[in-house]
């Protein structure tokens, strides 16, 4: 096995903790789906299929600086930048100490100001613009950071990606766009979706650069969103990168996937980066049987106490349902 890792100057703690972050993401979001089967909690939107794309990715950046503006599936994205179980947890319920919002909004709309998330709203796509705006703002104060946005391929036929992407290209802003293209816009497949041959294509009509990676890679997503960094800080520009990987679970909680064939979620779970990326950390002497055993135990030690917490916390009262909204 070529250690690809050491030759990219990785070191096996930094690659091991991207696997820890993955499967994190992984069983909170399998907790999710059981506390929302039974009735506990109303709703679920899925990262499970693109963890390897939001964790290599964030992994890539500047997490004690750049700003984050995530879509509604990036758990392993809040999570890199400092979101925790309980946190995520307490956002699932709608709980009063939703750090999010405070239970009024739906969970996946993540919002940090401590850890430089963006606050992210239910219109798709809103999000672009928002980052192109950080990235304008680091550049007008000569800041060395980076805005970075994600979304799906769906996401990209609205109009907000070409508004934001646009301004950005024509100002070289250092704003990094990664498309997660997971194949299906709800229950439209990718070739009913995009015409060109691929989402990053388009990056040439903005005045980027414009890459496609295999998705299933933290590896591969690293490399991207690394090298894609350093030519924003150099001053020439956003890059839009494109995540291909594929959507392992309903587009929802309330979405029943009817509109594709068993046969081809199995054959994709095959690509698992949950699988495929633990193998290659076995093989390059990374991970052992051992210490996955107890990488696991401590995750779902994690998992069980952020459930417990959050479901022991009150929701917040009816008097406050109208706070923040006018003026008190």
């Amino acid at each position: 096995m070529v250690n690809r890792h050491k030759k990219m100057g990785l070191t096996d703690d930094f690659v091991l903790d991207i696997y820890k972050t993955m499967l994190l993401a992984r069983k909170i979001d399998e907790r999710m789906w059981l506390l929302n089967r039974s009735g506990k909690i109303p709703f679920v939107i899925s990262c499970q299929g693109q963890e390897a794309a939001q964790v290599g990715a964030s992994y890539a950046l500047n997490r004690d600086l750049d700003y984050v503006a995530p879509y509604y599936r990036d758990l392993g994205v809040v999570l890199s930048f400092g979101m925790t179980a309980k946190e995520l947890m307490l956002s699932a319920f709608a709980k009063a100490e939703d750090p999010n919002s405070g239970g009024r909004q739906m969970p996946g709309h993540f919002g940090q100001k401590k850890n430089r998330i963006l606050t992210g709203s239910s219109p798709v796509t809103t999000q672009v613009p928002h980052a192109v705006g950080i990235a304008l703002a680091a550049k007008m104060e000569n800041r060395d950071l980076v805005s970075f946005v994600t979304l799906g391929e769906g996401s990209s036929n609205q109009g907000d990606f070409h508004e934001g992407l646009n301004f950005a290209g024509v100002h070289k802003l250092p704003v990094i766009t990664m498309v997660e293209n997971n194949q299906y816009a709800i229950s439209v497949p990718m070739d009913k979706q995009v015409a060109s041959k691929n989402v990053s294509v388009r990056a040439e009509s903005y005045g980027m650069k414009g890459v496609t990676v295999d998705g299933n890679d933290p590896l591969d997503v690293y490399e991207a969103v690394s090298q894609a960094r350093e030519r924003a800080l150099r001053g020439e520009g956003g890059t839009l990168v494109e995540a291909v990987s594929y959507r392992l679970t309903a587009h929802s909680s309330d979405d029943d996937d009817k509109y594709r064939e068993k046969t081809e979620i199995d054959e994709a779970r095959k690509q698992d980066a949950i699988i495929t990326y633990r193998n290659y950390l076995i093989d390059t002497n990374v991970l052992s049987e051992e210490l996955e055993e107890k990488i696991t135990k401590e995750i779902n030690v994690i998992v069980n106490e952020a459930t417990d917490y959050a479901e022991s916390k009150p929701y917040a009262s009816p008097e406050q349902a109208m706070r923040f909204v006018y003026e008190e």
